[in-house]
């Protein structure tokens, strides 16, 4: 074989070695990119699933939330309005001045409770969440734990109308009724600050603080329910879930849910 053929025979093994190669990098990127698109669509099946699985655990919350409003109203409620009705008949006849003021506490207490009941039935059998306004039903939450007097509750809102579907009311309203229960219960607060915000980007953005005695994260559990429960509505709806706490410092939430593009 002459120099001419054994070059001719390198450049030709090279020239197909080098095809070979760039086929074998041409496929490798083309699998790692159907493997992407893959896991992508997966991902995005996954979160269409969390979706719906949400929407239809909140019409069956609110399927029972009415079931059980209505057996307040009809079965517990009759009962205490029942009872109301002895105590008072108790007080008209009571022949002892000593028993007055005690029986006159007790009516007190059932016709509160039953007040109470009252405005727990209406809450749970009326469809507020599908027929009212996001900024309205906060302002009645806020309405209704201030009026219990164990702290004050502010909420701002920088509009006055907002789109919003009854799973994205409801998220926010869980969550908020969340917050106050945990803050009241726990933080020892006097305060809790409400913000409500949309912009051209972004499709609601909710922040809560409190200034009670807070917590450090990093020593008590962060599973606890009512965490675990924000957390996973604001996750399962795609939004940004940021929580922190310190000591002495109170307790701060921010969740941000973008419009999609």
């Amino acid at each position: 074989m002459g120099k001419t053929e054994l070059l001719i025979t390198i450049i030709l093994f090279n020239t197909f070695f080098l095809m070979f190669v760039i086929a074998v990098a041409i496929y490798i990127r083309n699998y790692r990119q159907r493997k992407k698109e893959y896991l992508t669509e997966i991902e995005i099946k996954n979160e269409i699933h969390q979706k719906e699985l949400l929407a239809t655990q909140l019409e069956i919350q609110q399927a029972t939330m009415q079931q059980i409003g209505r057996e307040l109203h009809d079965n517990i409620g009759q009962k205490l309005t029942l009872v109301s009705l002895y105590t008072q008949q108790m007080l008209y006849e009571n022949k002892v001045p000593e028993a007055s003021e005690r029986i006159e506490q007790v009516s007190q207490i059932i016709n509160q409770s039953l007040q109470d009941l009252r405005s727990l039935s209406k809450t749970l059998t009326d469809d507020n969440i599908n027929q009212k306004e996001i900024k309205t039903l906060i302002q009645e939450e806020v309405d209704i734990t201030n009026s219990f007097k164990r702290c004050t509750v502010s909420f701002e809102c920088s509009f006055d109308q907002l789109d919003l579907s009854f799973v994205h009311k409801n998220v926010v309203l869980r969550i908020i009724q969340e917050f106050i229960q945990n803050s009241i219960k726990h933080s020892g607060c006097k305060n809790i600050f409400i913000t409500l915000n949309t912009s051209e980007n972004i499709l609601w953005e909710l922040s809560i603080n409190d200034d009670g005695v807070g917590f450090d994260t990093s020593q008590t559990a962060y599973n606890g329910i009512g965490l675990t429960n924000m957390k996973n509505r604001a996750r399962i709806i795609g939004a940004d879930f940021h929580f922190e706490s310190q000591k002495n410092t109170g307790t701060y939430l921010h969740i941000i849910l973008k419009k999609q593009s």
